[in-house]
C-alpha cells in the first residue's frame, strides 16, 4: 500500500518518523500542515501511483472532488501529528474518515465498540432477580440508583426523574423526608403513572411505605424496627426492599424478611464516610449471599473532592465488593452531574472483565486531565516582545456593553435589549459581529473571552460570573 502523506515544514519530522517503515512519501506542502488546498493535494497525487492520501486532520478543505477526480482515498489524518502511527497501523484493519480526524474516529470506534460489548455482556448476562425487568446481581452489570431528595417537594417531579434516567440511572428513587405524609407519596406516585422506569421509595415509614406500594418497585429500608409492621405488605405486593442492620445484625434481619415472604432482597451493609469508618465498612460486604447494595452517595457528598474521580473509584470498590446496586445523588452543586458520572463508571467496571485494570477501555472519566500530554512541535519565530499589563479599562464600545450569562443550557449575550443565544461562543460572537452589535477590536477581544468562560461553565457544570475568574 503506497501512501502519500502531505505535511507542513514544521510537522515534517515528526510525520517521517511515523512513516519510516511504511511505503510511504512525505511531501512538505508548507509552512502549516493544515492550510493544504485540494489542487495541491491534485498535483501531488498526479506524481506517483498512491493508494491513498492522508491529510492533517486539522485541514478544513473539502477533497471529495480531488478523490472523486484521482480514484484515490483522502482520509482526515489525526490532529496531532504524534498520532499518527497509531493510524497507520491500523490502515488495513479499517476504513478511516473523509470528514473526521483520525484521532475523533478511533475515539468514537471505541466508544461505539464498548457500547456495542455492554450491551451484548448484559443481554447474557445471569441474574439473582428482575425489577420492572432490569437484571440485578448475578453477572450483570453494577445498575445505578440515583436519589430525589424529598421528592414530595418538587415542583417538576416526572421532569426531574426522566431526567435523571436519561443520564444513566437504572432505577430512581424517591426520598420522603419525616415532614411526608402518605397522601405526598400517593400524589408523587399517581403524577409518575406514566414513567415506565423502574421507581424506589425512600422511607423507612412504614405508613410511607404502604402508600408507595402500588407502583414502587423497590423500598429502601427495612430493618427490625419496621419489618414488623409492614413486612407483609411489601411481601404481598412482591416489592423489592433493600435490607440493612439496625439492632439485630444484617443477616438476622434478612433472614426475618424472608421469613415474612419477601423474595427480592438487597443486603446494605451501610458504607460509611471518608473519616467515618469508611474502610472498615468495606468487611460488611463479604460474606453477603443477597445482591449488595452499594450506597456510595453519602462518601461522594460528605467530602470536598470533586465527583467524578470519587465516583470512579468508589464504583471500583462497589465492583470489588461484588455489589448488584450502587446509590448515588446529586444533593449538592458540587456532586451535580454524579448520576452520569456514576453510569459511566460502573460500565467502566463492567468492561474491564478479565484485565487488571480499568484503563484504555473506550470509555473514561477523564474529565479535566488528559490520559497524556500533546507533544506539538516547538513554535517558529525571529523575534520576541515580552506583553505589557493591559489597561486597568476598557475603552467604552459606542455601540453599548453586553451582558453575558448562562440559561437553559445555553450562552446569553444581551445587547440593546436584545438576547443572542447559542451551544457554543463562536456562534454567539459572529451574530453578534455580523448584526453590527461591536466596534471596537477590544471590547471583541473581551467578548471572545467572557464567551468562551461560559461555554466552559456549561461544559463543566459551573456557575458563570461576567469579569469574574472562572
Amino acid at each position: 500500500m503506497r501512501i502519500l502523506l502531505p505535511t507542513g515544514k514544521k510537522t515534517a519530522s515528526i510525520v517521517q518518523r511515523a512513516a519510516g517503515v511504511y511505503d510511504a512519501d512525505v511531501v512538505v506542502t508548507g509552512e502549516i500542515a493544515s492550510f493544504l488546498t485540494p489542487s495541491q493535494l491534485a498535483s501531488l497525487l498526479k506524481r506517483g501511483e498512491y493508494d491513498l492520501a492522508i491529510t492533517s486532520g486539522m485541514c478544513t478543505a473539502d477533497f471529495r472532488e480531488v478523490e472523486a477526480a484521482s480514484g484515490v482515498p483522502v482520509y482526515r489524518g489525526p490532529r496531532h501529528a504524534a498520532d499518527l502511527p497509531l493510524m497507520l497501523r491500523l490502515l488495513s484493519a479499517m476504513e478511516f474518515s473523509r470528514t473526521v480526524p483520525a484521532d475523533e474516529f478511533l475515539a468514537l470506534r471505541r466508544r461505539q465498540k464498548a457500547a456495542g460489548q455492554l450491551r451484548r455482556q448484559e443481554e447474557g448476562a445471569a441474574c439473582a432477580y428482575r425489577i420492572r425487568g432490569l437484571k440485578i446481581g448475578g453477572s450483570s452489570r453494577i445498575k445505578v440508583l440515583a436519589e430525589i431528595m424529598d421528592a414530595h417537594r418538587q415542583e417538576h417531579l416526572a421532569r426531574e426523574v426522566e431526567r435523571y434516567f436519561s443520564m444513566g440511572a437504572d432505577i430512581v428513587d424517591l426520598g420522603f423526608g419525616f415532614d411526608a405524609t402518605a397522601e405526598d407519596v400517593r400524589r408523587c406516585m399517581e403524577a409518575l403513572s406514566a414513567v415506565e422506569g423502574p421507581l424506589a421509595i425512600d422511607t423507612q415509614d412504614p405508613d410511607l411505605i404502604r402508600a408507595g406500594l402500588g407502583r414502587a418497585d423497590l423500598v429502601l429500608s427495612l430493618h427490625d424496627g419496621n419489618l414488623p409492621l409492614v413486612g407483609d405488605a411489601v411481601a404481598a405486593a412482591d416489592t423489592a426492599a433493600v435490607i440493612v442492620p439496625r439492632q439485630r445484625s444484617l443477616a438476622e434481619t434478612i433472614e426475618a424478611a424472608r421469613t415474612l415472604g419477601i423474595r427480592r432482597i438487597l443486603a446494605d451493609p451501610l458504607l460509611q464516610p471518608v473519616g467515618s469508618g469508611l474502610a472498615a465498612s468495606l468487611a460488611g460486604f463479604s460474606g453477603i449471599d443477597e445482591p449488595a447494595f452499594f450506597g456510595a452517595g453519602n462518601v461522594t457528598e460528605l467530602i470536598d473532592a470533586d465527583s467524578p474521580g470519587v465516583n470512579a473509584l468508589l464504583a471500583g470498590m462497589a465492583h470489588e465488593c461484588g455489589a448488584a446496586v450502587i446509590f448515588t445523588s446529586e444533593h449538592s452543586d458540587k456532586t451535580r452531574g454524579s448520576v452520569a458520572e456514576m453510569r459511566r463508571a460502573v460500565e467502566m467496571m463492567a468492561l474491564m472483565g478479565d484485565r487488571p485494570y480499568p484503563k484504555d477501555l473506550g470509555l473514561d472519566l477523564l474529565v479535566i486531565k488528559e490520559k497524556r500530554k500533546r507533544r506539538p512541535p516547538p513554535l517558529d519565530y525571529d523575534a520576541k516582545t515580552d506583553a505589557e499589563p493591559a489597561r486597568g479599562e476598557m475603552e467604552y464600545d459606542p455601540k453599548g456593553n453586553v451582558r453575558i450569562g448562562i440559561e437553559d443550557g445555553m450562552i446569553v449575550a444581551v445587547h440593546d435589549a436584545v438576547a443572542i443565544r447559542g451551544a457554543c461562543w463562536e456562534d454567539v460572537f459572529s451574530t453578534l459581529l455580523r448584526e453590527g452589535r461591536l466596534s471596537l477590536l477590544d471590547h471583541a477581544a473581551y467578548l471572545g473571552k467572557e464567551l468562551y468562560k461560559a461555554e466552559l461553565s456549561l461544559r463543566f457544570g459551573r456557575s458563570y460570573d461576567q469579569d469574574g475568574v472562572f
